[in-house]
């Protein structure tokens, strides 16, 4: 499992700065992660930075 940290600017119900997220799947380059609205959206990779893979 991969974890993310979250690097853009913080937005209501979408993404925290700072926050880390769990990576559900990669689909072309972008992320998969469930979001702070609880449910699970594309993200591009290059607003995060990594800080754990297992």
């Amino acid at each position: 499992m991969m974890k993310v940290r979250f690097t853009g600017k913080t937005e209501y119900l979408v993404l925290t700065n700072g926050k880390v997220y769990p990576v559900l799947a990669v689909e072309k380059g972008w992320y998969r992660i469930v979001d702070d609205s609880g449910s699970d959206y594309l993200y591009p990779s290059e607003c995060f930075e990594t800080v754990e893979i297992r």
